[in-house]
């Protein structure tokens, strides 16, 4: 036989080419020449098999051929499998003439050539099948040398398939860790709900599966949100299959709050709409030549069976929704069920914290809007409208305020202000500010007595924050027109729009509220006449910054004299619109408060005016 230098020099190749092959069969012309150059070695033959008794592959060369002969097959040899080896190689010599057909398709090679018996290596590859090597060899064979180089050989054959799966283990772990990176970034980067459970579908589509549906937790049961899948007629179906489908609405029932990812298949399938029916799919087909009908997952022709995984969606110890993935891939690139938990973890704390941050913004408008009036005083002389518009991303409640009264001598008192900062302690401030003011200028108070008074009482609660406010009386006179009466503590002046289109600022100012003890404020008169507009608003308004750095104060009079003529609600709602169209930086909130002065006709009845309620903007 060939000498055993020759067969050591060719097992240091094999190896060498083994530390180098992406797939086992690579090492095929390495393995196969050298066997065949041992002495009495007349044929060398491996298969591959699955499922025990599923024949995949076969590679047969005959000495003196110079190509092989391969079968690549999907064969089912049930005789085959008690051939199936334990954990480690067996090695067998059988005689030809005793090969029986139905389980050895290697038999109708080996009766072709001069080898008297068969001397074959039966291994494990991995836990999906096994593998055989053997060789033909007659009467001049070394039986047991054979078998050593045979068993060699399986064992380089063994330690390459090992280290081409750890290899593409590794690969798909890193794969995997880059994936849920991703994964989080994405759906940490939206803290609307609905936005949040779409970007959970699209990112694992197709990295994760080919399609998936995402259902939201809610009282009454699980609420489809979103679906996805690589075809786009697939993921029309699958938007119906979430909606209400029956079968899937009982597994979810089911399911309950298991933490474990359940993979179903095959007769599991049975009765569902991801049934692998070539007869649901040839049906389909006939019925919507477009494919728009196709259901997602049954599998006709060469497509892959398909696997259906559910994982349940679950952040700070409590079920928020569950998310399912169509799976329609070899059974080798199905994720695995520690990949999918870790991803339905990062999936159900996004989820969480969109669903949080939904019910904090609710909160914080509710609360924002009970610190403002629900309804404005009006008569026929007055058209007054407010627009309140949150610009912090965060939602803390804000401290800007505003408010419209009525007092004794038929004027309507005006106020506007802003309380330092933003949370709990700002809302409080802002409450005790505009109910105490409110209060007083109901009663009658001039403008200048209020803020003193409204000073005092900060005081005395020992505030820790400070604010700004206006107050603007608007008093109605014999000859159409009206007298503003105007106090500043720290506010941005108000703005009037003339009738004609002029706009001119209401020049006062007085010192902060709740800095200094026993502060007084001036007053600041001035006429206005019909059609005269007041706009009172906070610095949420005018310090709203453009990228270049521009303030909209530089531009606030030119808007606002292009309004000249609109209702109060309009001038209102579009400066509030415009401010935040041009905002590039700056999260304050946004309050306005207008007044628009109808007039009343030469000696008229100026005693206070049947009132009506009107819903203000909020």
């Amino acid at each position: 036989m060939g000498g055993d230098d020759t067969w050591s020099s060719a097992l240091h190749r094999l190896w060498q080419a083994a530390s180098r092959a992406e797939e086992v069969s690579a090492l095929a012309d390495d393995v196969y020449a050298p066997l065949l150059a041992t002495t009495g070695v007349h044929l060398v033959v491996g298969t591959r098999w699955e499922d025990r008794q599923i024949l995949r592959y076969m590679r047969a060369l005959a000495a003196g051929s110079d190509s092989p002969v391969i079968t690549a097959t999907s064969r089912s040899v049930p005789e085959a499998a008690v051939r199936e080896p334990g954990d480690e190689p067996v090695v067998t010599r059988i005689p030809v003439a005793a090969l029986d057909d139905a389980g050895w398709p290697e038999a109708e090679l080996l009766r072709r050539t001069p080898g008297a018996a068969f001397v074959v290596c039966t291994f494990r590859l991995d836990h999906r099948g096994w593998a055989s090597l053997g060789v033909g060899v007659d009467a001049s064979a070394d039986v047991a040398a054979v078998e050593g180089r045979l068993a060699q050989a399986v064992d380089v054959i063994v330690a390459c398939h090992t280290g081409i799966l750890q290899r593409g283990r590794e690969a798909r772990r890193g794969a995997d860790d880059a994936l849920l990176a991703e994964a989080s970034l994405q759906m940490d980067s939206s803290l609307d709900v609905e936005e949040t459970l779409r970007r959970v579908a699209r990112i694992a589509v197709p990295a994760v599966a080919e399609g998936a549906l995402v259902h939201l937790l809610r009282s009454e049961g699980p609420e489809f949100v979103a679906a996805t899948h690589v075809s786009v007629q697939q993921r029309r179906a699958l938007e119906e299959i979430g909606r209400g489908n029956p079968w899937l609405a009982a597994l979810l029932a089911r399911r309950g709050e298991d933490e474990d990812t359940v993979f179903l298949s095959g007769p599991e399938l049975d009765g569902s709409p991801f049934a692998d029916t070539a007869e649901a799919t040839d049906a389909s087909d006939a019925s919507h030549g477009d494919g728009d009908g196709a259901r997602p997952g049954a599998a006709g022709g060469d497509r892959h069976s398909t696997v259906i995984s559910v994982s349940t969606l679950r952040a700070r110890g409590r079920v928020v929704g569950s998310i399912t993935f169509v799976h329609q891939r070899p059974e080798a690139r199905l994720p695995s069920s520690a990949f999918l938990r870790s991803l339905a973890t990062r999936a159900a704390l996004s989820i969480d914290n969109a669903l949080l941050y939904e019910l904090r913004r609710h909160a914080v408008l509710s609360l924002q809007e009970h610190l403002l009036p629900s309804q404005l005083p009006v008569t026929d002389q007055w058209d007054l409208s407010a627009s309140y518009e949150v610009g912090d991303p965060m939602l803390d409640v804000g401290g800007d305020f505003y408010d419209a009264v009525t007092r004794p001598d038929g004027s309507i008192a005006l106020l506007i202000g802003d309380v330092c900062g933003r949370g709990a302690e700002a809302a409080a401030l802002t409450g005790l500010a505009r109910h105490t003011l409110r209060t007083l200028l109901e009663q009658g108070t001039d403008p200048g007595t209020a803020l003193s008074r409204l000073n005092r009482a900060l005081r005395q609660e020992r505030a820790s924050r400070f604010l700004t406010a206006v107050v603007t009386t608007l008093a109605p006179r014999a000859d159409g027109t009206a007298l503003l009466t105007t106090c500043s503590a720290g506010h941005p002046s108000p703005l009037v729009l003339r009738s004609d289109g002029t706009v001119s600022e209401v020049l006062t100012g007085g010192l902060l509220l709740g800095v200094l003890d026993d502060v007084s404020y001036e007053s600041h008169e001035e006429r206005i006449g019909p059609d005269d507009t007041v706009v009172l608003f906070t610095d949420g308004l005018t310090e709203s910054r453009e990228a270049g750095g521009a303030f909209f104060e530089s531009i606030l009079p030119v808007r606002l004299a292009a309004l000249r003529g609109f209702d109060a609600a309009h001038i209102a709602e579009s400066l509030t619109q415009q401010a935040k169209a041009y905002r590039a930086s700056g999260q304050d909130d946004i309050a306005l408060l207008v007044a628009r002065w109808t007039g009343v006709p030469p000696g008229a009845d100026l005693l206070p005016q049947p009132l009506q309620l009107v819903r203000t903007a909020r």
